[in-house]
C-alpha cells in the first residue's frame, strides 16, 4: 500500500516537473514573511489576470513586490516555453504555487531609557511564485 502511494506520488512529481510553467523568485525582500503571506493567500490558485487585478487593488506594501514578481513569472513562462517549441496560452495561466520563506534577520538595537538597549529584528523574505497553464475541459476529458 505504501509502495503504491510512493510510486503514485513520484509519478505525479515527474509529470509536474515536465509540465510547462514559469517560475520567479524574489530574495532578500525587506518585509516580514508574515505580512507577505497575507497577500500571497489572496492570489493562490487564481488566474494570472485576476491575481494581477487583486494585487493592484490591495493596499499593502507586499503587493508592490508581488506585482513585479507575477509579471516576471508570466514572462518567464512565455520565454521558456517558446524556446522549447511549446505553444503556451498566457490567458490560461494561473498561480499554481506561491509561498514565502524567511530570509536572514537583520538585528538592530534601539536605545532605551537609563542606558538600556532593546533589540529590533528586521525580518527579510524569500518569495517563490509559479504559474502554470490551466488544463481545458477538452484536454482533461
Amino acid at each position: 500500500m505504501q509502495r503504491e502511494k510512493r510510486e503514485a506520488l513520484e509519478a505525479r512529481k515527474a509529470a509536474e516537473k515536465n509540465a510547462p510553467e514559469g517560475r520567479a523568485y524574489l530574495k532578500y525582500v525587506r518585509i516580514s514573511p508574515r505580512k507577505m503571506k497575507i497577500v500571497l493567500d489572496l492570489i493562490r490558485g487564481k488566474d494570472a489576470d485576476q491575481a494581477m487585478a487583486i494585487l493592484k487593488n490591495t493596499r499593502r506594501a507586499a503587493s508592490e513586490y508581488l506585482i513585479k514578481l507575477l509579471n516576471s513569472a508570466v514572462a518567464n513562462a512565455e520565454h521558456k516555453n517558446a524556446e522549447k517549441g511549446l505553444g503556451m496560452d498566457t490567458a490560461s495561466l494561473y498561480v499554481a504555487e506561491c509561498f514565502v520563506c524567511p530570509g536572514p534577520t537583520l538585528k538592530r538595537m534601539q536605545p532605551r531609557a537609563q542606558g538600556r538597549a532593546f533589540g529590533i529584528l528586521k525580518r527579510t523574505s524569500h518569495v517563490t511564485l509559479v504559474v502554470r497553464e490551466r488544463k481545458s475541459e477538452k484536454e482533461v476529458g
